[in-house]
């Protein structure tokens, strides 16, 4: 079977998160959501997603395809029922489409309103949770830890954990190479789960649920509430609540963040601290991109969510409910604004456009650092994003 992770029209409440990716690309627990998806289903998945992401997340069609919601958490009972659907069958969840069985000329054209409207329809009964929100993935985060904690350590052997190391609980789980050193680790919250040569320096205390993936660094003396998630290749430091990094940011000095998520190659300089609480504790309202105002969030606790590429200076204080678009650099004293169009340069004594040329030669040496390239692929990403965003740019 041919499985096809899609993005139905959630990936725009998703902004800024998802011009650089797929929905089915986000992180949420100790998995992306494909990974998760390739897991249980013990097959690679493609994705259908906007046309200039379309190179670097390619799509597969072959004669018999299964179409998923990107948007969708996996679990066994859904697994079941999504593979035994029929050709020109769909399953439905509240309006949302959830999966569709097509053959290849109608996998090549395929469009979410037709199917619905000309497949056989059926509801699907199971619980069912989507990720619909920025927000919802560092809420979400203590559910899909646990989860890909089991999923991911069912049968399986974890390597010991050094005796210089303080353990409470049991509920961890060391992978190959990884190394950890003078810290305590309590998993009587939820579990940790450290990756394949990741490093816990001396002095860190972490309470689960806590996941950090391969080659991810914890610097000396981290003080680590769950639910947090480093990304591969993350380098973190000070103070975390409820936050998830993904690949290659970050964070390595003193500061606090909270309630927050932050895509790949963030840096936040020393000392950077967000705000996760109104000082008159009143509900955060959000920035949504996609419908250009403010919306309720439902949390009293909701910090920053920064996008990929985005860097700030030593010293910067982020306000509660805090959205930072693709490829922005902000410095300075003061609260920058608390939603920072794409491609900005600047802080709260004003903003200018920060130039595609200047972002793509930053982004190079970035990669640089970690003998990789900024091909043409990920810059046609960002010139696309660069364009598309230009109506936001008005300071």
């Amino acid at each position: 079977m041919n499985y096809i992770l899609f993005d139905d029209n959630n990936y725009q409440n998703l902004l800024p998160l998802t011009y650089t990716r797929p929905v089915a690309s986000l992180r949420c627990g100790i998995l992306t959501m494909n990974a998760r998806w390739e897991k249980m289903l013990h097959e690679k998945c493609s994705f259908k997603t906007q046309d200039y992401l379309q190179v670097k997340f390619p799509l597969t069609i072959a004669d018999d395809n299964i179409f998923i919601n990107g948007s969708l958490f996996c679990n066994s009972d859904m697994i079941e029922r999504i593979q035994s659907l029929v050709q020109n069958e769909c399953l439905i969840h509240d309006q949302m489409l959830v999966a569709a069985r097509c053959a290849k000329e109608k996998a090549i054209h395929f469009s979410i309103d037709e199917v619905i409207k000309n497949f056989k329809t059926s509801k699907l009964t199971t619980d069912c949770k989507f990720l619909q929100n920025p927000w919802d993935i560092f809420s979400m985060n203590d559910w899909a830890i646990r989860f890909d904690y089991d999923l991911i350590t069912k049968g399986r052997v974890s390597q010991p954990l050094a005796s210089t190391n303080q353990l409470i609980g049991n509920n961890l789980f060391i992978e190959e190479g990884a190394k950890i050193s003078c810290s305590i680790l309590n998993t009587e919250t939820g579990p940790i789960y450290i990756g394949k040569d990741a490093e816990i320096m001396e002095g860190s205390i972490i309470r689960g649920p806590f996941a950090m993936g391969e080659h991810a660094v914890l610097k000396m003396g981290a003080k680590i509430y769950g639910a947090t998630t480093l990304g591969d290749s993350c380098k973190v430091g000070g103070e975390v609540n409820n936050a998830v990094f993904y690949a290659n940011s970050s964070k390595a000095h003193d500061g606090f963040v909270g309630n927050a998520v932050f895509g790949e190659w963030c840096n936040l300089g020393a000392d950077t601290n967000n705000s996760n609480l109104k000082n008159n504790y009143e509900e955060v309202k959000l920035w949504s991109v996609s419908k250009q105002s403010f919306v309720k969030t439902g949390l009293q606790f909701c910090g920053l969510i920064m996008a990929d590429h985005s860097k700030c200076g030593i010293n910067t204080m982020f306000n509660t409910g805090t959205i930072i678009g693709v490829s922005c650099n902000i410095f300075g004293p003061g609260f920058p604004r608390n939603f920072v169009p794409s491609f900005s340069w600047g802080g709260a004594q004003g903003y200018t456009e920060y130039k595609l040329a200047k972002a793509s030669e930053t982004a190079q040496k970035v990669f640089a650092r970690r003998n990789l390239t900024f091909d043409e692929i990920e810059q046609n990403i960002c010139k696309h994003i660069f364009e598309q965003t230009q109506e936001q740019r008005k300071y």
